[in-house]
């Protein structure tokens, strides 16, 4: 068995970000898995409150998230990992400030606007994981993974693209790939996950520069992914 067990902090997964703007979080519990997660409700009701957010200084919710960091990576030393942890930025941030029907109205009616808060999100993404790292150490020079167990050559990070698996490949090309790459390239590189339904984004994901790896999902009513590792293998074409 060459698993390396890596624990996850699960409950802070998406609303950590939006948490940090004052935005009301809401938990979540998968009654089957048993993962608990989180969402924001949308914090904006509109552009105009955009430019008055700021990247937080001392705050609850970041209190709460390096305590927990810092429990875990005391009692883990020896035992386990601390998993990376999943990045909200670009597309996936602005969800948590407008929800996603007004996120992908403002790609064609405002994107101007859009781009700056795709900025914005980078600098916030960087503040948020900049503290994990700083506080969970890397394992043999690598970073622990609840997508890929363990992954080699220093601080990667786990971006998401699941906004994307709702557009075509063209607005992937023009709102994805730009934010994906710069986060990857200010750290050693990152991970990406696709669901069933993002399939279609394969060889594009595959292309972003730095990235070590795709880890495939399996959702309800889909072939499931093992089913399909040859196909996936072909395409990615690494």
């Amino acid at each position: 068995d060459d698993a390396i067990p890596a624990v996850y902090l699960t409950e802070m997964d998406q609303g950590l970000y939006a948490g940090l703007l004052g935005a009301e979080i809401r938990f979540l519990c998968d009654p089957d898995s048993g993962w608990i997660s989180s969402m924001a409700v949308p914090l904006l009701e509109g552009w105009e409150g955009f430019d008055a957010i700021k990247i937080p200084g001392p705050h609850p919710w970041m209190d709460r998230y390096l305590d927990e960091l810092a429990t875990f990576t005391r009692h883990a030393e020896g035992k386990f990992g601390i998993s990376h942890f999943i990045v909200i930025d670009g597309l996936n941030f602005l969800f948590e400030l407008f929800g996603a029907t007004r996120t992908y109205l403002s790609l064609h009616l405002e994107p101007e606007r859009v781009t700056e808060a795709i900025d914005f999100a980078y600098d916030l993404a960087v503040f948020v994981q900049d503290r994990f790292f700083e506080t969970a150490p890397l394992v043999e020079g690598g970073t622990c993974s609840n997508m890929m167990s363990w992954i080699p050559g220093g601080r990667i990070v786990s971006e998401s693209v699941d906004p994307f698996h709702m557009t075509s490949v063209d607005d992937f090309e023009r709102w994805g790939r730009g934010p994906v790459e710069r986060l990857f390239q200010h750290y050693d590189g990152g991970v990406v996950h696709l669901h069933a339904n993002g399939r279609h984004l394969v060889e594009r994901v595959a292309s972003l520069e730095g990235l070590r790896g795709i880890a495939f999902f399996n959702d309800l009513g889909y072939v499931p992914s093992f089913d399909l590792v040859g196909e996936f293998r072909r395409r990615a074409g690494d």
